[in-house]
């Protein structure tokens, strides 16, 4: 039978790039099929920080982090919580992973020209104990050119590809429909929508002018998972968070819709882990907004005062960068969808990162010279924007001006200044004498002695009402869908599992639509940097076994 291809990649981000590389290292011919334009290539990789997931790396030792495989497992387990039947091959999807971060993945991404900074990063530290969520050491290392950085090694492998007649890109390609003609599925049919171009990120045309029909041995689906559509987050929401926020903000393109992953489950697929998601607590509204309801992620350090709306401080261990899915839930049992930050501007100067490669353009732009300024006094660039022009800013010398204004951005006056200054006092006490009873201030001074946040993430602590340390800042915080951690169920060899456990032939899953591995890789929780890195490890699993199979 005629064959249009060996194998057909559905969504052209990170995991599709990746599979489409390894298949043409094979020698397989690939069609790349996505639904948004050229300009879009890429997908959400490209506007991520490109934090990653390593375990005992050179830049861990370089700062005297002493990581083992053994302690990077405990954290992984006592991280997802693996307790449900179809947790079987995340499991096993986990331990491989974990191997892979501790073994070649670094030294594979090395020999493709990836770097990574030298600061090792600190991402969900936890708090509940050694055998609890968290990692019990520094983990997270960013991509040298942030995502772009991440994404060029693949691009530039699928463009030689194409030179060499092995790649064809399709764009504007939009999937409807997966089916059979022979004893597997090889059949991938959909609609071609009208051109667009429309800049990265924005939303395109959905216009439809045309239909396609196409054929392969094979069919990989890479199209990312359903965090630019809130009402596909809000049906699938889990009961343990509470109910669902009113309003949210968008941590990704609105093309982020999920689609494929009912289709997937039309064609027999086994769609697994749907209530398990990862969202953010500490979104802003983008200033300069690229797609529908744009969030940005403040990257805090550890010293801000969390307030909920009514201005009471979030219970221990929830601080900035502890447990993200805690305090979502914690929130949402609040009756209020926003937070708030209470910081100084010598804190903001030295604790505050903004998520995302266009955030970050002294990282992204790979210029020594811009990230050495970060060491200079004064809030960086990107931050100072969002202060002067952001929505959710307030900046005020006294406390009484700071907590009126942020009663003026919501819609009911739900602070006092009698509770917020409360609140400030009593933890500027604790900061008058070595000993304390308060555990954030405990953790700050535990964050010091290590090099990397002593020198670029964590300020020396200090009375929030110190008219030296001013003026004050306030940051209202929403929630930021980002993440899908269910997805389709897959094997060890990314092939897509049927109901009753057996692959459904033809078919392999990669990357968030496959929950970065086995239909949830990550449990309920994240240890963070390890999105972009289940992308990888997926994928490359994923193009490996497809271009085995094809003759």
């Amino acid at each position: 039978m005629a064959y249009d291809a060996d194998v057909i990649v559905i969504g052209a981000g990170l995991a599709g790039l990746a599979a489409t590389a390894e298949l043409v290292d094979a020698g397989r011919k690939v069609i790349l099929l996505d639904q948004e334009p050229e300009q879009s290539l890429g997908g959400q990789a490209h506007w991520s920080f490109g934090g990653l997931f390593l375990v005992n790396s050179p830049e861990q030792r370089r700062l005297r982090i002493r990581d083992t495989q053994e302690l990077a497992w405990q954290d992984w387990l006592g991280t997802a919580g693996f307790d449900r039947p179809e947790d079987h091959w995340p499991r096993k999807w986990a331990e491989a992973y974990v191997d892979f971060a501790a073994g070649e993945k670094r030294s594979w991404l090395h020999r493709q020209g990836v770097r990574l900074f030298p600061v090792v990063g600190w991402a969900e530290r936890g708090g509940y104990g050694a055998t609890g969520h968290g990692n019990s050491v520094p983990r997270f290392h960013i991509t040298w050119g942030t995502g772009p950085g991440l994404l060029a090694p693949f691009l530039r492998r699928v463009r030689a590809g194409a030179a060499r007649g092995l790649v064809e890109l399709r764009f504007r390609h939009r999937v409807t429909g997966l089916s059979r003609s022979a004893g597997g599925v090889d059949t991938v049919s959909g609609e071609v929508l009208e051109p667009s171009d429309v800049v990265r990120g924005r939303p395109s045309s959905r216009e439809v002018v045309g239909a396609f029909e196409l054929r392969a041995q094979a069919v990989i689906v890479t199209s990312g998972g359903i965090g630019g559509n809130h009402g596909l987050v809000r049906a699938n929401w889990p009961e343990r968070l509470g109910k669902p926020p009113r309003r949210m903000l968008s941590g990704v393109p609105a093309h982020v819709d999920g689609r494929m992953l009912g289709i997937a489950e039309a064609a027999g697929g086994r769609l697994i882990n749907r209530d398990r998601m990862w969202h953010y607590t500490e979104g802003i509204e983008n200033w300069n907004s690229i797609w529908p309801l744009h969030g940005i992620r403040i990257l805090s350090g550890p010293s801000p005062l969390w307030l909920d709306a009514r201005g009471r401080r979030l219970p221990v261990p929830l601080f900035p960068g502890f447990d993200t899915l805690g305090t979502l839930e914690h929130i949402m049992s609040t009756g209020h969808d926003h937070t708030w930050f209470v910081l100084t501007q010598k804190i903001i100067e030295k604790e505050f990162t903004l998520s995302g490669s266009e955030q970050n353009p002294d990282l992204t732009g790979k210029s020594i010279r811009e990230v050495l300024g970060r060491a200079r006094s004064g809030a960086p660039g990107p931050v100072r924007a969002f202060m002067d022009r952001g929505a959710d800013f307030v900046v005020e010398r006294s406390l009484t001006d700071l907590v009126r204004r942020m009663n003026e951005l919501t819609v009911e006056p739900l602070l006092t200044e009698e509770a917020v200054r409360g609140e400030i006092v009593a933890r500027d006490r604790e900061l008058a004498h070595p000993f304390t009873k308060d555990l954030q201030v405990t953790a700050v001074r535990g964050t010091r002695k290590y090099l990397g946040d002593r020198l670029i993430r964590t300020a020396a602590p200090h009375r929030l009402l110190d008219p030296k340390a001013g003026p004050l800042i306030a940051v209202r915080l929403h929630i930021l869908t980002r993440k899908t951690l269910g997805g389709l169920e897959t094997d060890l060899s990314s092939r897509v599992l049927t109901d009753d456990g057996t692959p459904l032939p033809g078919v392999y899953a990669a990357g968030e639509a496959a929950g970065f591995g086995g239909g949830g890789v990550h449990g309920y929780r994240s240890l963070e940097g390890t999105f972009l890195g289940g992308c990888l490890f997926s994928w490359r699993t994923a193009g490996r076994a497809a271009a085995r199979e094809v003759s």
